[in-house]
């Protein structure tokens, strides 16, 4: 009986052992991190006519709190096993519904792009460089100044969620 449950035992074990080859690295959130530790994130610099130098701290900061949140790598200023940077090369505002006859604008839209070099020391061949870009609506009636916070902020959770998924979500 003893020998029973020892061979029964060593079988389990080797079928988990087996099933872990199969597997790659892995966070709790799905992030295949590929054997990397560490990631940096250099200034997006803005580089669009429109938007302000706080556009560019505010998607660096939202990218990088969103990688911490999702993922089990460490964050270091520079060097790290992968490393983002790039651009935002697109910010404008232009008119997205109009309403009645008289063709007035009800709705006005703030668009952001982004570009994304993304580099992936321990695996190179999974390294990018990507355009990335979102919107948000808000009414014509509003003034963007009043809601220009708001909405970076809102059209940050989608970029850097997508920029996410395509690099370490594997998406």
């Amino acid at each position: 009986m003893r020998c029973l449950i020892q061979q029964s035992l060593w079988v389990l074990l080797a079928a988990c052992v087996a099933a872990s080859w199969g597997c790659g690295v892995y966070t709790p959130y799905g992030a295949q991190t590929a054997g990397a530790k560490t990631f940096s994130v250099d200034y997006f610099t803005p580089i669009a006519p429109l938007a302000g130098p706080e556009v560019g701290q505010k998607f660096t900061e939202a990218l990088k709190d969103l990688i911490q949140r999702q993922s089990t790598l460490r964050w270091v200023t520079e060097g790290g096993d992968i490393q983002y940077s790039g651009r935002i090369v697109g910010y404008e505002v232009s008119t997205s519904a109009v309403s009645g006859g008289q063709e007035v604008a009800s709705q006005n839209r703030l668009t952001m792009q982004v570009q994304v070099q993304y580099g992936h020391m321990m695996e190179p061949d999974l390294a990018f460089e990507r355009t990335f870009s979102r919107f948000a609506d808000f009414p014509a009636t509003s003034d963007l100044f009043d809601v220009e916070q708001e909405l970076v902020d809102e059209i940050n959770e989608q970029l850097t969620q997508e920029v996410f998924n395509a690099s370490l979500g594997n998406w």
